[in-house]
This record gives C-alpha cells, structure tokens and sequence, in this order.
C-alpha cells in the first residue's frame, strides 16, 4: 500500500514539474514588455500623468484604503518620491477597492495622510488597471509596485518593502532586465512547484492529522522530490515538512538542516517560518530540547534584522518576546535578557502598529 502511494505521488509529482516547465506559465506581462497604458479615472492628488515618458522613471504602485500594508508602506514611498524626485514619479493607484467605497472616502483618505503621501495618486478606471497590469503579470495581492524604465520597459515588479534594493540600480542605468526576468522565470517555477506540493507533503507528515503522522515516510518522499529538483531543498513547503519530520526522528539532523534553511533563499527570503511555525506547533506536543529553542530564536533575529526597518508592518514586540522565551528555554539567560529588552523598546514604539 505505501509504495502504491508512492508511485501515485511521483507520478503526480512528475506531472507537476513537466506542468511548470512548459512556456505557458511565464506570465504574459514580464521584465522588457512596454508598460500598459495607465487608464484612470480621476487623480486626486498631484499633477496628471498621460503617459509614460522616455528618459524617466515610473513607479506605478497597487493600493487600497482597506489595505493596512499598504498603509504601512505609503510614508516609505514618500521618502523614495523625495529622495529621487530628481529621477522618478511615483504614482500610487487605487484599486480594488470594496464596492460600493464612495469618491469622496478615498479622497478624504489621501487628504488626511497630507505629506506622509506626498506623491501622485489616482483611482483606477472599471478594471483595466487590473488586467492590464495584475493579471497578466500574475500578480494578486497589494501593496503592489511596478518600476517602468526611462525606456518605458517593466523592470521589476515585487512588495514595495524591496525598492530600497532595486531602485538605485534602474535609476542609474545598472539593471539588467533579462538577468532579472529570468530570475523572475525561475522563482516563480519554483514557488509553484513547492506550493503544489505542500498539502500531499503536510497530510502525509501528519501535521494537520495527528502530532507524529509517519516522519520516515515524508523523509523518503522528499529525498526523491529533492533528486528530481534541487533547489527545492530549502523552499518553503519542503523545510516545513522536512523539518517537521526531523524533529521526530532525528533532533541533530533537524538541528544541522535548520541552521542551513535559515541561510538559503530559494525563491522567497530564506525559510524562517519553516523553523519558528514548527516549533510553535510541537512545543506542547513533543519533547523540544535546548539547541533547537536556540535555533528558533536565531530564527526569529534573522527576521527581524530583515523587517526591523518597517516596525509599523510587523509586530517587533511579538518577535522579541518569543525571541526572549526561547533563549531563556535554550539556557541562554544573556540572550533572553537583551531580547526581552528590545521587546519592551519595540512595544514603547508600537503606537503606529497596524
């Protein structure tokens, strides 16, 4: 009955990659096509744009009044608009909004933000902003930031929280748009395929099921999984289910492959949550000894180091505490201290927190 399984799952899972590998899923709207038209209905804050002109840069950002991320990014996009006012445009259109959300409301929100939005702003017109640009570029959720270059091409499209790293680049002339869509190609390949098989991975490691599942089972399955794509080895999905399935049968294996998740990236930011949910969820349910507290607060450090610049986006003081727990479970009083130091600074802070 198990190796039935198995070839049922590998013949699943080959059918899976051979799906992905095919040129239909690389979105329509990719890095080097012109930018769509703008289509809109109304500006309500600065000068219009008509179109895209040569030799300057756009940023075309994705938002909602109901979105609290995008929220949390609009005095970040002030400061970029402010920065390379020189250089760029920044334009911020809204967009699926709930119906029936009146004019009035969404002007009365860029008004009252005065000069923390302190750049264009516009209100889609019916749904061609969402076709035109979210759709075919395959890109759901908002904040969303589009970067068109002075030749009027996409360049990048991703969470505002990364144009800090992208935008010096495009502005000086420095970015390599097929190096970066075919690194665009590929990430999303592989988020695919690592989301495709997270649920047959989850259930057969038992997570969702039962506290133990069958560990050995998941190993063996992963291995094979791993053979066939390699750099899913720290994806997401898979450190979740390997991890978890380590934490049964082998704490220094788990403890070796954790240290290694938390320093590789695959298609996202490296695989903190693969550590922290895990540990979480089994705290209570299986023996966790010292070193592997230990690792979920280097988890959590890692995380903030990379977020801790937007503490109205995450909640610093959650992070910190936990931080603080598992140090002081991993023995390491020091650590547990200076961590819960920085939550009660962060939660000091957290006034602005969405």
């Amino acid at each position: 009955m198990k190796r039935s399984y198995f070839q049922l799952f590998f013949l699943m899972f080959f059918s899976v990659i051979s799906a992905h590998s095919q040129e239909s899923k690389i979105p329509s709207l990719n890095y080097g096509a012109l930018a769509p038209a703008l289509r809109l209905s109304e500006w309500v804050k600065g000068k219009p744009v008509e179109h895209f002109e040569r030799g300057t840069v756009y940023l075309v950002e994705f938002w909602a009044t109901w979105c609290k991320p995008c929220k949390a990014m609009i005095p970040r996009l002030s400061q970029l608009a402010h920065k390379y006012r020189r250089k760029l445009i920044v334009i911020g259109i809204d967009i699926y909004e709930k119906k029936p959300t009146p004019l009035e409301k969404i002007k009365y929100f860029v008004d009252s933000m005065g000069r923390r939005m302190n750049y264009r702003v516009a209100i889609e017109d019916s749904n061609f902003m969402e076709t035109a640009w979210l759709d075919a570029a395959a890109e759901k959720g908002i904040p969303k930031s589009f970067v068109v270059d002075a030749e009027g091409r996409l360049a990048w499209i991703g969470h505002p929280m990364y144009l800090h790293q992208v935008l010096p680049d495009i502005l000086n002339n420095h970015w390599n748009i097929n190096e970066a869509m075919v690194k665009r190609n590929s990430d999303r390949y592989l988020e695919q395929l690592d989301d495709s098989l997270n649920f047959d991975l989850n259930s057969y490691n038992g997570k969702l099921i039962s506290t133990y599942g069958q560990p050995d089972s998941s190993l063996e399955m992963i291995a094979e999984i791993i053979k066939k794509e390699p750099r899913l080895a720290y994806a997401p999905s898979i450190a979740r289910n390997t991890f978890a399935s380590l934490l049964k049968t082998d704490i220094h294996k788990a403890n070796e492959y954790g240290k290694k998740v938390l320093v590789s990236r695959t298609y996202d930011d490296p695989a903190y949550d693969a550590i922290i949910n895990n540990i979480q969820w089994y705290s209570d349910k299986i023996t966790i000894p010292a070193e592997i507290y230990e690792l979920g607060a280097e988890a959590y450090q890692l995380k903030v180091d990379d977020f801790k610049q937007y503490p109205e986006y995450y909640d610093l003081f959650s992070y910190y505490n936990k931080m603080a727990e598992w140090y002081w479970r991993a023995g390491d009083k020091s650590k547990a201290i200076r961590a819960e130091k920085k939550a009660i600074k962060a939660l000091k802070k957290n006034k602005t927190f969405l």
